[in-house]
C-alpha cells in the first residue's frame, strides 16, 4: 500500500535533510563522515537512516544519483532538438560543478583517496561514470535516428562531458578565477555543444556547417 501524500511528503522532506547533511558533511570530512553524524546533522534517529538507506554505502550512493538526476533526467526522454537536450545537459552539468559544496566535496575526497581508495572509487562509479553512461545511451538514441555520425557512443560522452568541463574545475580546484556566472557558462556550453555537434554530424550534413541555434547569444 503506497503511504499517504501527508506521509509522502514528510519523508521527502526528511530525505532532502539528510542529502543536505550529507553534501555538508563530505565537504567538511569527505568519505570518513558516519551516520551518527549524519543522524545528528539532519536532525532525526541513527535507527531511521538505516531504516531508510540501509548503510551509508547505499547513503552515498543515493546522495551521488541525486547529483546525476539534477544533470540528466531530461536525457532519459528522446528528443527532437538534439542541440536543446545537449545545451540543457550542460548549462546543468556546469551548473553543478560550480556548486561551493561540490568543489569542496571533491577537493577533499582528492586530498583523501589514498587513505580511502574503495570508498573513492565506488563514488566515482556512483557520480561521473553513470553520468556518462547516461550522456552514453542518449547519444546512442540521436546515432540511431541520424542524428549523429556512428561512432561509439562512450567515447563521444566522454569527449563532450571534457568539453563541457574543459578546465573550469581545475581553476576552481586551485583557486583560480573561473566561469562562476550564468552568462559565461552558457557561453562555453554553446560554444562545447555546437563543435561536438559539427564533429560528429552525420553524412548527409556540411562538417563546416554551423549548427542552427535555438536561441541567440
Amino acid at each position: 500500500m503506497p503511504p499517504s501524500p501527508a506521509r509522502q511528503t514528510t519523508r521527502d522532506q526528511r530525505d532532502r535533510r539528510v542529502h543536505e547533511a550529507v553534501n555538508t558533511l563530505l565537504a567538511e570530512q569527505g568519505t570518513r563522515l558516519s551516520m551518527d553524524a549524519v543522524a545528528a546533522r539532519a536532525g532525526c534517529s541513527k535507527q531511521t537512516l538505516y531504516s531508510r538507506y540501509g548503510c551509508k554505502e547505499n547513503l552515498l550512493r543515493q546522495v551521488m544519483h541525486a547529483h546525476i538526476e539534477l544533470a540528466s533526467s531530461h536525457l532519459d526522454a528522446p528528443s527532437d532538438d538534439l542541440r536543446h537536450s545537449l545545451l540543457m545537459f550542460a548549462r546543468r552539468h556546469l551548473d553543478q560543478l560550480n556548486r561551493h559544496d561540490v568543489v569542496r566535496i571533491c577537493r577533499l575526497i582528492d586530498a583523501r583517496s589514498q587513505q580511502f581508495t574503495e570508498q573513492a572509487r565506488q563514488m566515482y562509479r556512483d557520480g561521473i561514470a553513470q553520468l556518462q553512461e547516461r550522456l552514453a545511451q542518449h547519444l546512442q538514441q540521436a546515432i540511431k535516428h541520424g542524428q549523429l555520425k556512428h561512432d561509439d557512443p562512450h567515447f563521444m560522452a566522454e569527449l563532450l562531458l571534457g568539453m563541457i568541463v574543459g578546465l573550469d574545475f581545475e581553476r576552481q580546484r586551485f583557486h583560480t578565477p573561473h566561469r562562476s556566472s550564468a552568462e559565461a557558462q552558457r557561453e562555453w556550453a554553446e560554444f562545447s555543444v555546437d563543435h561536438f555537434l559539427r564533429a560528429f554530424a552525420p553524412a548527409s550534413i556540411s562538417p563546416n556547417s554551423k549548427p542552427e541555434r535555438s536561441f541567440s547569444r
